[in-house]
């Protein structure tokens, strides 16, 4: 049998499993099972032996077929109104995407002057678009929109420098800006909505707006460090701006006038923010009877599926034969296997819990960790997720490790939302690996970026980001 990664995997994750169970024997039966169970799914997410929502899929069946899990209730998840939230934000992605709208707003930024001054600065055009277009699109979904357009520049401007071209820090850069852009929202990045929900299952409650306030500024430090790191490697290089403006120049002369599916598209898009943002306004204000009246009516579920309704009632203009501004042939475009592997991957998550398994964890973890040294705790929780996230779904990471953190917080009598947070936003922290993040992934399948050089940018980035999120966790606790 050739030894590829798929086959490791088939090997490697029966023999951890009952690895697990053979050094667990203290444990209770359902929190040893879960243990084992978690070990299996842990290598075939790893190692992608089948699609990453599958394995989530298999270890809750491997729960109820063990007599752990209830059928009846063992995925529920997949009903959760986090799971519509997908939906309905994948869906207005897609339609951006379909209509072009996000194409055009990275070319009017990129048609500034400003950005056309220096290949500092279109750098910097480019990855304010990415940051931008992730807070609210799947990161994945940016950086392929970009891709083409960044592969054109750099073509005609990013000459070699000693052999190697800056080229390669301009698309690691963009990359690097849409997997950070992705922490200031709720709906940025899978692993946040993965976060808040085992918080809601705490008692905590954090609504979007909140959820901005507190990851916005640890995003936005980051890209700045991130910005000044690309600089040292981009400012030597030689530079054409009559070469760019052209380039411009001829993208937009293809694109057309506003068409009606853009118009549809940015409004349904501005009414959905605004909907999402209110009830955290409202509470910042006092308004307790409009906040409630809000979050009840129209909570982030509510809104996104609301979004992506109007977009299949609203029609893009008279030309389309009735159909809406999205089309039944839309929702089998969407990204499937992240909204499946999140109905799995939460079931087993909240195994993890139930079975007892955090709670064991946790107890065993607070007999050698000093609760008053919260700087070392906080900062080797963010590092173990940020480096375990550089070789699997940071999605899978999160379903996985998010419970167990819980419970060591709780066995340390220590305040959960802003660690957890810390760990949430780690999990889109990974900069090395193509593996890591979709963003990375995509770059490195441009053949532009040499592993070694993603390495290399990446390790860096890593380190100053589990000191970002630290100094902010601790900031916010006090």
């Amino acid at each position: 049998m050739p030894l590829t990664r798929r086959n490791i995997g088939l090997l490697l994750a029966p023999v951890l499993a009952l690895l697990v169970w053979w050094l667990t024997p203290v444990l209770p039966y359902e929190a040893r099972a879960v243990a084992t169970i978690m070990a299996f799914c842990l290598v075939f997410w790893m190692t992608e032996v089948i699609p990453l929502s599958m394995t989530a899929f298999l270890g809750v069946l491997l729960a109820v077929l063990l007599g752990i899990a209830d059928i009846n209730t063992a995925f529920q998840n997949l009903g959760h109104p986090i799971i519509l939230l997908f939906i309905g934000s994948f869906l207005l992605a897609r339609s951006m995407t379909r209509h072009g709208l996000d194409k055009r707003i990275a070319l009017y930024i990129l048609s500034r002057p400003f950005f056309q001054k220096s290949l500092f600065r279109l750098f910097l055009g480019f990855s304010s678009i990415s940051f931008l277009l992730s807070m609210w699109v799947s990161n994945s979904v940016t950086v392929a929109m970009l891709l083409p357009l960044m592969l054109g520049v750099t073509q005609l401007v990013c000459q070699p420098e000693q052999g190697r071209s800056p080229a390669v820090y301009f698309l690691l850069g963009i990359a690097y800006s849409a997997s950070i852009g992705g922490i200031s929202t709720i709906i940025g990045s899978p692993p946040n909505l993965i976060g808040v929900n085992y918080l809601e299952q705490q008692g905590i409650t954090i609504d979007f707006l909140e959820w901005m306030l507190l990851a916005l500024p640890i995003a936005l430090t980051m890209y700045g460090l991130m910005v000044l790191y690309m600089h040292f490697f981009l400012r030597k290089c030689s530079y054409n701006q009559s070469t760019v403006q052209a380039y411009v120049a001829e993208h937009q002369q293809q694109q057309h006038k506003l068409k009606q599916g853009e118009k549809v598209t940015m409004s349904v898009f501005l009414v959905a923010v605004v909907l999402w943002l209110s009830p955290g306004v409202f509470n910042l204000l006092g308004l307790q009877e409009a906040y409630a009246f809000m979050s009840t009516y129209f909570a982030e579920s509510t809104v996104a599926i609301l979004a992506a309704l109007l977009l299949f009632l609203i029609p893009p203009g008279r030309e389309n034969n009735g159909e809406g501004t999205l089309t039944a042939p839309d929702l089998v475009k969407i990204d499937w296997d992240t909204i499946l592997l999140f109905g799995g991957g939460m079931a087993l998550g909240q195994l993890v819990v139930t079975a007892g398994l955090a709670d064991v964890i946790g107890r065993s973890i607070t007999t050698f960790v000093d609760p008053a040294q919260q700087m070392l705790l906080v900062f080797g929780l963010v590092t173990m997720v940020l480096l375990l996230t550089e070789v699997s779904s940071n999605t899978a990471i999160a379903i996985t490790f998010v419970p167990i953190i819980i419970g060591v917080l709780q066995g340390l009598h220590l305040p959960l939302l802003y660690p957890v947070l810390g760990v949430v936003v780690a999990c889109s922290f990974a900069f090395m690996l193509p593996i890591a993040t979709p963003p990375n992934a995509i770059i490195y399948g441009s053949k532009q970026v040499p592993v070694g050089e993603m390495v290399r940018a990446g390790v860096f980035l890593n380190a100053i980001g589990s000191v970002v999120i630290t100094f902010f966790v601790l900031l916010y606790i006090g």
